[in-house]
């Protein structure tokens, strides 16, 4: 195991935040933001809002998927030795992005975009239940120092977040694009 991943309990530094505690921030937040387009799935006049919450909830999905792959997931997948559970979220993670992809390309008033963000809501509740369930006990379990890694993560976000030169408020929302489009 890679010897900056390595814990010993007691010793984690109270600077960073522990990766899982950042990771379900994230999935409560996105939770909030499908909420949010449920409200207005029958709304008229609703699709300007429509538009900025899924431009919301595909940055915030694809920048969380990234630092999955990139730096939780190759530190669980060693750690915790569950194949099974870790290439079901590599794949449950590429069947979001296609949805994703989807739904940058459409806008709120075409055939299906309703349909395309409930499903992906379900899809994301369903990697929830099963990351915060199953592979965060494990990961607990383990000796993944995770303040460390969730500082690994926090720079790796802040650098995604500025590659995509998107305005981001203070309150950690994304600020519309001109065109309504994602930024990357």
């Amino acid at each position: 195991m890679n010897a900056e991943l390595k814990e010993t309990r007691g010793t984690k530094s109270a600077r960073h935040e522990d990766a899982t505690v950042m990771l379900v921030a994230d999935h409560k937040k996105v939770k909030g933001l499908f909420e949010e387009f449920e409200k207005l799935h029958s709304k008229d006049n609703a699709d300007e809002k429509k538009s900025a919450l899924v431009i919301e909830i595909c940055n915030e999905l694809s920048i969380h998927a990234q630092l999955e792959e990139e730096i939780f997931y190759p530190a669980v997948r060693e750690a915790i030795e569950d194949d099974d559970l870790m290439d079901e979220a590599e794949v449950e993670h590429a069947s979001a992005k296609e949805l994703i992809a989807q739904l940058e390309e459409m806008e709120p008033h075409d055939d299906l975009y309703d349909a395309k963000v409930k499903v992906l809501g379900e899809q994301i509740v369903h990697h929830v239940k099963e990351e915060e369930g199953e592979m965060f006990n494990q990961v607990k379990k383990s000796k993944i120092d995770l303040s460390e890694l969730g500082a690994q993560m926090a720079a790796r976000k802040k650098e995604l977040i500025a590659a995509m030169d998107a305005p981001y408020d203070d309150d950690e929302k994304w600020v519309k694009p001109a065109g309504g489009k994602r930024y990357v």
